[in-house]
C-alpha cells in the first residue's frame, strides 16, 4: 500500500518526510549529480543550519549561476531556516539587477521573524517582466503553493505522481514549480541544466520520467527534433503539462501521437494567480478557451463581454517587492481579495473561460478593440508558421492597422496568409502586412518576446534597407 503522506503545511516539509520514510528513493537528478531524499535532506540541514549561524537577513538570494541541483539546494535551505528565497534571471543585464536590488535592499536586510514558519509565511520571490522595465517581484506565501501542489494533484490525476521532467531554469516559476512538485508527492524531479530537445526526449524515451511540465516552445523543438529523426512513438510518458503561452492546438495531433500514452492539459494562470483555469487539450477546442476554472478557483467577468477577468483563490501572491505604489496599482487591478492581471475575456454558458487578450496589448483598429493575441493564435494554426506576433502600427485612417510578425516553418506567401485569415477572422482584424523574422526573441521563459519585436519592426521602417534589422516582407 503507498504512503499517505500528512497535510503538508509549508513547501520545504515534504523533504524531511521523504527522507524518512523513503531515504534512498531518487529525489533529484540533473543529470551530473543524483542526490537521495535523505542525501538532498542532509545537505538542506547542514546549509540551512550555516544560515542561521552567520544570521542571514530575512530575504536570500538563491545562487542564480549555480547547477539545478545545487540552485534548488540552496533555494530550499533557505526556505526551511525561515527565510524567503529570492530567484533571480541569471540574463539580467547589470543595470537590471542593480536597481532590483536597490529596491529590495531594505527586505534585504531585515531579520527573521521568530514566529515559526507557516502557511502563511513568505518563502519566495521570483520575478517577471515589468512595463517599466523592472522586473515585477512578486512574494508568495508557503500555502498558496502548498495549495496549488494539491489542486494539480486533484485535477490532472495519478500521473502527476510520476517522476517529473522540468526542462527549464528554476528562475521561471513554472519550473520551479515543476520541481518542488517533484519533491511534495515523493517521486522526485530530473531538471536540466539548459534545454535541450534531443536530451528531454531520451529522459522520457528511457522511462527515466513518467511526466513532463513545458512551455509551447520546448514542446514545437521537441516534435521537430522527434519527426526530423523519425522516433518511434515514446510510451512510458503518462502526463504532459502545458503552460507560459498559449499552445498552439493544430500541433495537438502530432504531440498525442508523440507521447501516445499521455493525457495532455494545458493550464492558465499567471505568477501573481497560480492556477486559473485548465482543459485536455484538443484541436476540436477552440482557440481562445484556456478550460474551465480549477475547482478552488472563482471567477468574475466584468460586463460587457469581453471584459476585465478576476480571480478569487487560496493560491494568489501576496505583494510586489520591487514596484512603487503607482506602479503596483497598474500592473494589476483589485477589488477585495478579487485580483485582475488585467487579462481579458468571457465565460460560456458551459462554464468555460474564452481569453481575448490582454488589456495592454489591445488595438483600436476602426473603432474596434482587436486583440493581438486572437490573430496570432490563427496564424499560428497555419501549417507553415512557427510563432506569431501581432504589432501595431499607426494609420490615417484606420486609426490603427495590424501588422503580423512571423517565423516561417515551410515556405509561403502573403496572399496565402491573407485567405487562411479570411476564412477565420473578421475582415478589421486581418493583418494589413506580413513579415518573416530571421532570429525570433523570446523571454527567459519561453514566451515570445512582443516588446523586442516591436523594436525590430521600428528599426525596419526607419531604415528598411538595412540587412541588419532581419525582416522581409512578404
Amino acid at each position: 500500500m503507498p504512503l499517505q503522506p500528512p497535510d503538508f503545511q509549508t513547501v520545504h516539509a515534504p523533504l524531511a518526510w521523504w527522507a524518512r520514510h523513503s531515504p534512498s528513493a531518487m529525489a533529484l537528478d540533473d543529470g551530473d549529480v543524483q542526490l537521495s531524499f535523505a542525501e538532498l535532506a542532509a545537505r538542506v540541514a547542514t546549509d540551512a543550519a550555516a544560515l542561521d549561524a552567520e544570521d542571514a537577513p530575512a530575504v536570500v538570494w538563491a545562487h542564480e549561476t549555480a547547477s539545478p541541483v545545487d540552485q534548488l539546494q540552496r533555494f530550499l535551505a533557505i526556505i526551511a531556516s525561515g527565510r524567503t528565497a529570492a530567484v533571480s534571471d541569471p540574463d539580467w543585464p547589470a543595470r537590471v539587477r542593480d536597481e532590483v536590488r536597490v529596491r529590495m535592499a531594505s527586505l534585504a536586510r531585515a531579520r527573521p521573524g521568530a514566529e515559526p514558519v507557516a502557511a502563511g509565511s513568505p518563502f519566495y520571490i521570483g520575478f517577471t517582466s515589468g512595463s517599466t522595465g523592472v522586473p515585477k517581484g512578486f512574494q508568495r506565501t508557503h500555502g498558496s503553493w502548498t495549495r496549488s501542489f494539491d489542486i494539480c494533484v486533484q485535477s490532472f490525476g495519478p500521473a502527476t505522481q510520476t517522476t517529473l521532467l522540468v526542462p527549464g531554469r528554476l528562475s521561471h516559476s513554472l519550473f520551479l514549480f515543476g520541481a518542488l512538485l517533484g519533491l511534495w508527492t515523493g517521486a522526485g524531479m530530473r531538471v536540466q541544466p539548459r534545454f535541450s530537445a534531443a536530451s528531454a526526449l531520451e529522459t522520457l524515451r528511457l522511462g527515466q520520467a513518467g511526466s513532463l511540465v513545458a512551455v509551447p516552445s520546448q514542446l514545437l523543438l521537441m516534435l521537430e527534433h522527434a519527426q526530423r529523426h523519425r522516433m518511434d512513438p515514446i510510451t512510458a510518458t503518462q502526463l504532459v503539462m502545458i503552460s507560459g503561452a498559449p499552445w498552439p492546438r493544430a500541433r495537438t495531433t502530432a504531440l498525442r501521437a508523440l507521447f501516445p500514452s499521455a493525457r495532455i492539459v494545458e493550464f492558465y494562470g499567471a505568477s501573481e494567480t497560480s492556477f486559473i483555469a485548465w482543459v485536455d487539450s484538443d484541436r476540436s477546442v477552440p482557440d481562445d478557451v484556456v478550460g474551465r476554472p480549477f475547482s478552488n478557483v472563482e471567477l468574475r467577468v466584468e460586463a460587457p463581454a469581453p471584459g476585465l477577468i478576476y480571480v478569487r483563490s487560496p493560491m494568489v501572491f501576496s505583494n510586489y517587492v520591487t514596484l512603487t505604489a503607482e506602479e503596483d496599482s497598474t500592473a494589476v487591478l483589485r477589488d477585495g481579495d478579487w485580483l485582475s492581471v488585467r487579462d481579458m475575456g468571457h465565460i460560456d454558458e458551459e462554464g468555460f473561460l474564452h481569453l481575448v487578450g490582454r488589456q495592454q496589448r489591445m488595438l483600436l483598429v476602426q473603432g474596434k478593440n482587436l486583440f493581438p493575441e486572437e490573430v496570432e493564435n490563427v496564424l499560428a494554426g497555419h501549417p507553415s508558421v512557427a510563432a506569431a506576433s501581432v504589432q501595431g502600427l499607426p494609420h490615417d485612417v484606420r486609426g490603427t492597422q495590424a501588422v503580423a510578425l512571423l517565423v516561417l516553418s515551410d515556405a509561403t506567401d502573403r496572399s496565402a496568409l491573407v485567405a487562411w485569415c479570411q476564412e477565420r477572422l473578421e475582415p478589421f482584424k486581418l493583418p494589413r502586412r506580413f513579415y518573416a523574422v530571421d532570429a525570433w526573441p523570446r523571454t527567459p521563459s519561453g514566451k515570445t518576446d512582443h516588446a523586442a519585436l516591436a523594436r525590430l519592426l521600428a528599426a525596419h521602417l526607419a531604415s528598411p534597407n538595412a540587412p541588419a534589422a532581419g525582416l522581409r516582407l512578404l
